[in-house]
């Protein structure tokens, strides 16, 4: 039986590199492991928690996820706009995994800062969300 955490993660990484707005600025620099010289801007799949929340009958799951935005063009522009772009990317209540039902996921914050380089503008967000297995 797969893991639900890591079917959320297959399909967020299907939803993002399918999306247009996203495909036009980062274009398939979606990582788990971000390659050496890897250009900007970029999406990393960050921290990620899956917390049994069983009941009577129903094996299930809370699941919270970090997505990290990249950027390194001047000020927070570009790294809020493709935040709000994976935001709407995800927002969307279709998103399906392979063998494991997703009951619902949310975005519930989104933090932007300065890195502690100086130049690059980061900005994690953070989704929640519930999957049971069969």
């Amino acid at each position: 039986m797969a893991s639900p955490a890591y079917e959320l993660q297959v399909a967020i990484v299907t939803r993002l590199r399918a999306t247009a707005d996203l495909a036009s600025v980062v274009g398939n620099r979606i990582y788990d492991v971000v390659p050496d010289g890897a250009e900007f801007p970029y999406i990393t799949l960050g921290a990620a928690d899956e917390t049994s929340d069983d009941a009577d009958c129903i094996d299930a799951f809370e699941l919270s996820m970090d997505i990290d935005i990249w950027s390194r063009e001047p000020g927070f522009q570009q790294c809020k706009a493709i935040s709000d772009a994976v935001r709407n990317a995800l927002r969307s209540p279709d998103l399906e995994l392979a063998t494991n039902a997703l009951v619902y996921f949310n975005h519930r914050q989104t933090r932007s800062f300065r890195d502690p380089d100086g130049l690059t503008s980061h900005a994690v967000m953070t989704f929640e969300g519930v999957a049971e297995q069969p």
